[in-house]
């Protein structure tokens, strides 16, 4: 069976990005066995963050056509979009690396759509430099869902066994609280089940947050719980998914850390985020549901205030390089899952 091929996308510049990406290509061997990997990126910043981390600039090789990638655990394969970038400061907001980094994504995209690829990696991206850069996206997963031409999609927090979806991310909370409509927890709901039956999963115990505390405590504490999510919960029960809620957020997180649910599904970005981090820190990776490719991201941002030193970790763009090469293969059962 051939080795998936992943892009991975180099981040912002001025971040940890280039920095975590020469580490997992050069020092992680054994991901070559897992998958065919190359980078989508700026060769100046590549070159500059091989020295920074101990390896040397004729290690990157330009590459062009992605059916005669080598996949040389010695070797990092760049795949370079455009003239070489000017050099930028470590740790600063740059429109420049912004911009570039919002072009590696698209080019991902792009050859995802053409069939070149079977999956990208994302190195994190600057929401603010972007901005600066002209691409007005709240971030990764809007941008990807657009270039794919996809409404019903969904940011999954993932470790081990244990997937973290979202009906909402990166609006504030009053708006958050409005997009939680039954519409919207029954397509993310259905993201949850494909996935679970992508992974031969099927039974999945799945649970659903409430969103306000105590998950409204019989309307004591708000409505929205009763009038927006359970019957969104019911109509799955109805349909055979094995599927509880809403539950008190506070007691269903823990829970699935300890094991008893498969999935959970939180109502807005901090709800699922906060725990999420706390508990499994640099042992988390992002998925996004609802493309027609598999993708995954690093669970962490930019950390400009190490960017440049030498010292960022790259634990969890390695985990999401592997758990990329996992998931591609059944990727498609997924996709057929939600488009059929």
């Amino acid at each position: 069976m051939s080795l998936p091929i992943l892009a991975v996308t180099m981040g912002d510049i001025a971040g940890i990005g280039p920095e975590i990406t020469v580490k997992t290509l050069l020092a992680h061997a054994d991901l070559r066995r897992k998958a065919k990997l190359f980078v989508i990126g700026d060769y100046t910043a590549l070159a500059n963050a091989c020295v920074l981390s101990g390896f040397s600039a004729s290690q990157i090789k330009l590459v062009t056509d992605l059916s005669c990638l080598n996949n040389d655990s010695n070797e990092i394969e760049l795949l370079q979009i455009a003239d070489p970038l000017p050099a930028v400061q470590a740790g600063k907001i740059s429109a420049v690396a912004g911009d570039s980094a919002y072009r590696f994504v698209v080019e991902a995209c792009k050859l995802g759509r053409e069939g070149k690829i079977d999956g990208i990696v994302t190195a994190p991206l600057n929401k603010e430099a972007m901005h600066a850069g002209g691409h007005h996206w709240p971030g990764h997963t809007e941008i990807l869902a657009h270039e794919f031409g996809v409404k019903d999609y969904s940011m999954i927090l993932s470790s081990g066994d244990f997937y973290l979806f979202h009906l909402t991310t990166h609006q504030s909370l009053h708006s958050a609280i409005d997009a939680c409509t039954t519409t919207r927890t029954t397509t993310v709901i259905n993201l949850a089940f494909a996935l679970a039956k992508s992974l031969n999963k099927p039974s999945a115990k799945i649970g659903v947050c409430g969103i306000n505390p105590h998950a409204g405590e019989n309307r004591l504490f708000g409505d929205e719980d009763l009038d927006q999510l359970a019957p969104a919960i019911q109509l799955a029960q109805r349909q055979g998914i094995n599927i509880q809620g809403p539950l008190p957020a506070d007691a269903l997180i823990p829970q699935a850390v300890r094991g008893k649910w498969d999935i959970v599904i939180a109502c807005y970005h901090d709800q699922g985020h906060a725990p999420f981090k706390a508990v499994y820190g640099d042992d988390g990776v992002n998925i996004t549901a609802g493309l027609p490719i598999v993708r995954v991201s690093v669970d962490h941002g930019t950390a400009f205030d190490i960017a440049g030193k030498g010292i960022a970790r790259e634990n969890s763009l390695v985990l999401a390089c592997e758990r990329a090469a996992e998931l591609a293969p059944g990727w498609h059962l997924v996709w057929n899952s939600l488009s059929s």
